[in-house]
């Protein structure tokens, strides 16, 4: 039995990514969009996410707003950046001139370049003779060198390290200097763009630049538009041939499978009742698209089942396969590779060689905002507020470093398709200057601050001054010396959610411990239990918490939930509320150790880690259940105990790598198949 998945909507980030990756462009539409409702800890689970009338209207107006800026009705004039020579690079004491003077080297600036595309860079130049104070370097002033030595200059234009353009500098009149331009081709980001004196420069004579320009793309309609109308004449006769091919594949890319020919009919229908109206071509086709957004095929991720009567379970369809794939890896609608393999039937026999192909996309970074995040519990973080008296060091920075450094650590065991085990304990992390200080960690072979070094070497990056806030987002891979702080246990972001805003909590540590990793959660505390009360002059319970909790669980009622949890938590209680290190509370010594159910004593958080890293097969399976929930969209059931057993028996034979999770994942009944319409839960 595969079970039965609930036909769901786009969540927002999905919907944010779908966007992104069908008009080319990064606008995060979605940002307003009401909070997506939680279901067995992830937020694309299809029983909860609803459409509340709220969300629908934010739906068309998301469609309106998002075709207004992808398709362009009218010409846009290219974009123009311009920098005066006095203000580039490098900089120096430069007079109030027109021109810069240059006698060697070169000069450049910096351009941010929002779109693809081909632009022109420009500049202009000419001879002069600026005495020593460049008091003279004015392009009509009468010491112009005029070519002076009989030798021009020669220069060149270079973008992002290469010359692409050389030139001769011969003009000495400002006037009739002309504008050298070349054109190129450039992704969007920074670029450099240099103007380089190649030789012929004095100290008697130099290169007078006036400005270094770029302008561009080109084409300056928005990516979106360039994309789907490409260079379509409205006028030509093959006109409408071209709407209809346009609207099936936009149809088809939305839609996540073959548009079909009445789907494409309606759209070509609105395309000429906007053009019946006395408005452009490219305004129906931004009506037709902007339809195309609004409709349940885009917003939900509809599955078409060709054989609805089947009794038996079925395969889904190849396309219905590659929505599923890409949404579980990618958060996002499938590539052409996948979308080919659809059309060809030939993505469940490739399904092995494709998942470890998108693991390794850039794109595979949505695991770990979307899946690992949730799964660890993280993204309360954004909103958890420890006690500023309690903990001072607490800030909004350090917030953000210790959500960082998990979230670079998860993405590492990904990428370098590291064993799942890797997670519990690790021998390596990733730390910026504040976290660093945090932990007391002083370089990145993981020596701690104010001690002999371990270990010889390593850059030294945290040790010594910190000067500001200059460098303090930068992250450093780190080896780690003290295994106690290696794996997502004893990392900030972790022990912080697990605490309360005043002190630890060994039972919410313990507790997310069972639950998180072992897959085991502790049965709910019994009706009218009182929590623990904070310790106070003269209160009956009084020492350390470890203390405390004894006595408190002197109640039977307390003692049968706490008999699991208490121990593991108590092996953290090194690190305070905020993940920092210490070794007494309330004056006393911490004591880390502890016995687990099973009898097996721990010394400390080291070795914990240790035998929960023996627990393999346990935390393997709590993590398949964790990813095939999220994968398929519904909670797991008694009847997925089978997938379960053939996903974790599929890791340990491939030493539990993360890849090949994801894979028996991918290949599992629950997600590659639907029930049968006569079977029943």
């Amino acid at each position: 039995d595969p079970g039965r998945v609930t036909v769901r909507r786009l969540n927002r980030a999905e919907y944010d990514n779908t966007i992104r990756d069908l008009l080319g462009v990064d606008w995060a539409p979605a940002a307003d969009f009401p909070s997506d409702d939680i279901g067995h800890g992830f937020d694309n689970i299809g029983d909860v996410l609803s459409v509340s009338p709220v969300l629908m209207e934010r739906y068309l107006a998301a469609a309106e707003t998002i075709m207004a800026k992808a398709i362009a009705l009218e010409p846009i004039k290219a974009n123009s950046r311009h920098t005066g020579a006095q203000f580039t690079e490098p900089a120096g004491r430069i007079p109030e001139v027109r021109y810069r003077p240059v006698f060697a080297g070169s000069i450049f600036t910096k351009f941010k370049l929002n779109d693809e595309g081909e632009y022109k860079l420009r500049t202009r130049a000419l001879l002069g003779a600026p005495d020593a104070k460049w008091t003279a370097a004015r392009p009509d002033d009468a010491k112009a060198a005029k070519g002076k030595d009989g030798e021009p200059i020669k220069a060149a234009l270079i973008i992002d390290g290469k010359e692409v353009q050389a030139f001769d500098v011969t003009a000495t009149d400002g006037r009739k200097a002309p504008t050298i331009e070349h054109t190129v081709t450039l992704p969007a980001g920074e670029h450099k763009f240099e103007v380089a004196l190649k030789s012929g420069g004095t100290a008697t004579k130099a290169m007078l630049v006036q400005y270094i320009e770029v302008v561009g793309p080109t084409d300056s309609r928005p990516a979106p538009h360039r994309k789907w109308l490409g260079n379509v004449d409205p006028k030509a006769p093959d006109k409408a041939v071209k709407t209809r091919e346009i609207l099936t594949k936009f149809a088809s890319a939305a839609y996540r499978r073959p548009a079909t020919k009445p789907e494409v009919d309606r759209l070509v229908q609105l395309v000429q009742s906007v053009e019946a109206q006395g408005q452009k071509w490219e305004a129906g086709i931004q009506f037709a698209f902007q339809a195309v957004l609004s409709s349940p095929k885009f917003i939900f991720r509809l599955e078409l089942d060709d054989r609805p009567d089947s009794a038996e379970p079925q395969a889904i369809d190849e396309f219905a396969l590659a929505s599923r794939l890409s949404y579980f890896l990618w958060s996002s609608m499938p590539d052409a590779e996948l979308t080919a393999l659809a059309e060809k039937k030939q993505l469940t026999g490739n399904l092995d060689a494709q998942v470890r192909r998108m693991l390794k996309d850039p794109k595979a970074e949505a695991l770990v905002e979307n899946f690992a995040m949730q799964w660890l519990q993280l993204r309360r973080l954004k909103t958890y507020a420890p006690d500023t008296k309690t903990y001072p060091a607490f800030d909004d920075r350090l917030r953000k470093s210790m959500l960082r450094e998990t979230e670079l650590f998860v993405e590492a065991i990904i990428k370098e398709d590291r064993s799942i085990l890797d997670l519990i304990d690790a021998d390596f992390t990733f730390l910026d200057a504040r976290l660093a200080r945090h932990y007391g960690i002083a370089d990145t072979n993981g020596n701690r601050a104010g001690q002999k070094p371990t270990k010889p070497g390593g850059t030294q990056l945290f040790g010594g001054r910190y000067r500001g806030e200059r460098g303090e987002s930068e992250f450093y891979r780190v080896s780690l010396q003290d295994r106690s702080r290696g794996g997502i246990l004893t990392q900030a972001s972790v022990l912080t959610v697990t605490s309360n805003p005043t002190r630890t909590s060994p039972v919410k540590r313990g507790k997310w411990v069972l639950e998180q990793i072992l897959g085991t959660p502790p049965p709910p505390a019994p009706p009218n239990v009182p929590e623990l009360e904070e310790a106070k002059e003269g209160h009956p319970l009084k020492g350390t918490l470890r203390q405390r909790m004894e006595q408190h669980r002197e109640n039977p009622a307390c003692a049968s939930c706490h008999a699991k949890m208490d121990p593991m938590g108590f092996a953290f209680e090194q690190f305070d509320g905020v993940g920092g290190f210490r070794t007494t509370d309330g004056g006393s010594p911490i004591d880390p150790s502890g016995v687990l159910p099973d009898g097996k004593k721990f010394a400390g958080p080291a070795e914990l880690k240790a035998m929960l890293k023996e627990k393999k097969e346990l935390f393997a399976r709590a993590l398949a259940e964790k990813l095939l929930t999220y994968a398929t969209g519904r909670g797991v059931e008694y009847y997925d105990k089978r997938a379960i057993d053939q996903i974790v028996a599929g890791m340990s034979k491939d030493g539990f790598k993360f890849s090949t999770l994801c894979v028996e994942v991918a290949k599992s009944d629950p997600f590659r198949m639907r029930r049968g319409l006569k079977q029943s839960e």
